[in-house]
C-alpha cells in the first residue's frame, strides 16, 4: 500500500497485553492536529486482540500505520524494531495504554524545528486509568533549553520515560545498543545511550502533553536478583561506552550522578517491595557505584552550591546522596515508600 510520502513524525507504540487501552491510545494519534505522522505499531507477540485490533486500525489509516507482527521480546526490542522502520525526521514512542492530547505532535515537531533540537521534551499528566482523575503533572514548568555538552548537569532533571519525548531520527538510527537487554530502568539506559550520541541541544515543551495511564496496584514491579545482576551489567556496558568515545569529565559526572539517582534510590525503591534484604541490596549498590561510577561521590552536580543555583531536583538529589551516605537509606526508602502507599500513587522524589 502507499505510504505518506513525507513523514514529519514518526511514533512507535509498543503493544502487548493492551487490548482494553489500544483503541484509545490509537484514536488520539490519528486526531493528531498534525497531519504528517506515522504510527509503528508493534505488536510484540501479544496474546490477546491486539494485532487484530491493530489491523481493524490501519484499513482504516492505510498510510498513517504500518504494523510489525513480531515474537515477544520486551519493550527494549520492540523500541529498536519500530525505530529501525520509522521514516519520521523525528521519532517519538507512546505506551499503548496511555494517550496523547491532540495537539502533542504539532507543538513537539514545531518547537523541535524552531530550536533545531535533538530531543524535545514536553510535561506529562499522570491520570488514574479507573477514575481519570489527574494524580500529578510533571515536566511542566517553563526552563531553557541546554547542550547536553555545555550543560551536563541538566540532564538529571529530566525524566527518564521515552513517552513524553521526541529524537532526531538520524541519533536514534545511529546510536549504539547493548549487547545485554536490561531488563530493569530500560527507559533511563536508552536515554544514556542518545546522550551519547547527540551534539546538539535538548528543549522543552512546558504543557502537559501526555497521559501517562497510572494502574492502581502496578505501580511497582517486582524485582528478582537476577534482574539486577543483569542491569548492572548494561549500566557498566553504557559507561564503557562513554569511556571509548573519550567523553568529557563533565559529562561523566552527570553520567556518574545519574547513575546514584537511579541505582542508589530508584532501583532501590522498587527493591523495597520485595522480600529482600534491603541493607544488603543499598550496600550492593554502593561497592557497585563505587567501582563503576566512580565520580558520583564527588560530582558537583550533587552538591549545595549547585542545588541553590539550580532548584528542587537538585535539592532532593542532595538530602538522598546524604541519607545513601550516612547509612540512613532504609529507613529513608522505608518511610518514602509508606507515603507512597498512602498516597496511592508515585510521589517523585
Amino acid at each position: 500500500m502507499d505510504r505518506m510520502p513525507n513523514v514529519k513524525l514518526s511514533i512507535v507504540v509498543p503493544c502487548y497485553k493492551a487490548e482494553r487501552y489500544l483503541p484509545k491510545c490509537l484514536s488520539s494519534l490519528m486526531g493528531q492536529t498534525l497531519q504528517d505522522i506515522e504510527v509503528v505499531a508493534v505488536n510484540d507477540g501479544s496474546p490477546d486482540r491486539c494485532l487484530s485490533i491493530l489491523q481493524e486500525w490501519q484499513e482504516r489509516y492505510p498510510q498513517k500505520i504500518q504494523i510489525i507482527d513480531k515474537q515477544n521480546e520486551g519493550m527494549w526490542h520492540a523500541r529498536w524494531d519500530g525505530i529501525g522502520v520509522a521514516r519520521g525526521e523525528y521519532i517519538g514512542f507512546l505506551d499503548s495504554d496511555d494517550y496523547a492530547e491532540p495537539n502533542f505532535a504539532e507543538l513537539m515537531y514545531t518547537t523541535a524545528k524552531e530550536s533545531d533540537a535533538d530531543i524535545v521534551v514536553c510535561g506529562f499528566s499522570r491520570t488514574d486509568l479507573d477514575s481519570g482523575r489527574i494524580l500529578s503533572q510533571e515536566m511542566c514548568e517553563p526552563r531553557p533549553g541546554f547542550s547536553p555538552i555545555k550543560e551536563p548537569g541538566r540532564i538529571l532533571e529530566i525524566n527518564g520515560a521515552q513517552w513524553n519525548k521526541i529524537f532526531r531520527a538520524s541519533v536514534l538510527k545511529n546510536m549504539h545498543t547493548l549487547s545485554v537487554t536490561p531488563p530493569v530502568l530500560e527507559d533511563l539506559l536508552f536515554q544514556l545511550l542518545v546522550y551519547l550520541q547527540i551534539r546538539g541541544s535538548i528543549t522543552f515543551v512546558p504543557k502537559s502533553l501526555i497521559h501517562y495511564m497510572v494502574h492502581q496496584g502496578s505501580i511497582i514491579k517486582s524485582v528478582s536478583e537476577e534482574q539486577v545482576d543483569e542491569t548492572f551489567a548494561a549500566f557498566v556496558e553504557t559507561r564503557d561506552l562513554y569511556e571509548a568515545a573519550g567523553t568529557d569529565i563533565a559529562l561523566l559526572q552527570a553520567i556518574d550522578a545519574t547513575a546514584f539517582l537511579h541505582i542508589g534510590i530508584s532501583l532501590n525503591y522498587r527493591l523495597s517491595y520485595t522480600d529482600c534484604d534491603l541493607g544488603r541490596a543499598v550496600r550492593r549498590s554502593k561497592l557497585f557505584l563505587d567501582e563503576y561510577f566512580p565520580l558520583w561521590r564527588d560530582s558537583p552536580y550533587i552538591c549545595g552550591r549547585y542545588a541553590r543555583l539550580h532548584g528542587p531536583t537538585y535539592r532532593r538529589l542532595l538530602i538522598s546522596s546524604r541519607m545513601f551516605r550516612l547509612g540512613l537509606m532504609v529507613p529513608f526508602l522505608t518511610t518514602y515508600r509508606i507515603v507512597t502507599d498512602l498516597a496511592q500513587f508515585d510521589i517523585k522524589w
